[in-house]
């Protein structure tokens, strides 16, 4: 299999602890540039992983023309470090969040079309067992026409929203993270970005529905939120609820479930119990068969799924697309917070994203 160069902007703490691991541990790729500030880390993360070039400055990497680019950088910075990477011919996988905006993200899905890149998001759930068959069932009408869902998420994240403490498994890390990234709110710090882009991102890519319009309450006011509920309509008529909070102790595995309410049947996934079902008003029954922790997170997927994409090859699980529709729900679900709970309008394109690769 062809060798390709693969580049890092923004090797932080994810890109340290995940992202460049998997990369190093492929025979089939070639570290070829890193950027991040700071002359020491800098110096330290090309030393320790092998890079073949360290900048500062992402533009001095992506002049290399690497083949594919990991953009990892604070959440506020992925727009320009994606658009720039796209636009020097790179396939690219974004993390999450995807942008800030959804203009942005959206003129981020376009590029990569015009330019026929892939364009990646870093959601790993996508790529856990059995995830993308369950798709295909729903899409497939294993529960006929979608009428109603919910989704929550909590996850032991609140010290990593507030205060200087932070995860103690941090500590030992490769790099600690910036609490800028996470708890500033203008640079898209707390729950909403930082963990609802993990489980809206599953709902819409898993039930192929757009959002259309957002009720929603955060709190606590005037920081970061660290608990979140809103209500969300959807094209088609369907209607739900998405909601979630970062107060689960550390060390216990987050609790992530949905449940599709169609008009043929019923689904329940239980991402934290490695369960899911399917039942129908016809009497029957679909069960999957999980080992204990097939479904416990990690990222590894969306990585590998560079580097194949670049090759030719593999799948796209997380589309640009998906990440950009979860963006519009999440800066409707602040705008709607701002507002008291008022009903916002989602804008952004309206074409299923069950058509969306």
């Amino acid at each position: 299999m062809r060798r390709i160069r693969v580049s890092v902007v923004g090797a932080g703490w994810y890109a340290a602890e995940n992202h460049i691991p998997v990369l190093a541990a492929r025979d089939d790729v070639v570290l070829d540039g890193v950027c991040r500030l700071g002359a020491d880390p800098l110096t330290r993360v090309r030393d320790h992983f092998g890079f073949a070039f360290a900048s500062e400055d992402h533009r001095d990497v992506l002049a290399r023309r690497p083949d594919a680019v990991v953009v990892a950088s604070p959440h506020h910075l992925h727009y320009v470090h994606a658009r720039d990477a796209i636009e020097a011919g790179c396939h690219v996988l974004c993390e999450k969040p995807m942008t800030l905006v959804p203009a942005e993200a959206w003129d981020l899905v376009a590029r990569a079309k015009a330019r026929n890149r892939h364009l990646l998001i870093a959601n790993g759930y996508h790529y856990l067992p059995k995830l993308a068959r369950l798709r295909a069932l729903i899409a497939a009408g294993c529960i006929g026409r979608i009428e109603h869902l919910a989704c929550t998420f909590v996850s032991a994240t609140r010290s990593v929203f507030e205060g200087p403490v932070g995860l103690a498994r941090w500590r030992t890390s490769f790099f600690r993270p910036d609490p800028a990234t996470w708890q500033d709110p203008a640079q898209g710090g707390g729950f909403a970005y930082g963990q609802l882009s993990h489980s809206i991102a599953l709902t819409l890519w898993l039930a192929g529905l757009n959002a259309t319009a957002v009720g929603a309450r955060t709190g606590p006011k005037g920081a970061a939120d660290l608990f979140d509920a809103a209500w969300v309509s959807f094209d088609g008529g369907a209607i739900g609820s998405v909601s979630g909070a970062g107060g689960l102790p550390e060390g216990q595995r987050a609790l992530l479930g949905l449940q599709l309410v169609g008009s043929e049947g019923a689904l329940d996934l239980a991402v934290h119990r490695d369960h899911i079902a399917i039942h129908r008003h016809d009497g029957t029954s679909t069960g999957f068969a999980f080992a204990p922790g097939d479904l416990v997170y990690r990222c590894d997927g969306p990585v590998h799924a560079l580097v194949d994409l670049a090759q030719g090859r593999g799948e796209n699980l997380s589309p640009g697309a998906v990440g950009a529709a979860t963006v519009a729900v999440i800066e409707a679900i602040q705008r709607s917070a701002r507002a008291n709970g008022a009903t916002v309008e989602i804008a952004g394109p309206s074409r299923p994203l069950a058509r969306v690769s």
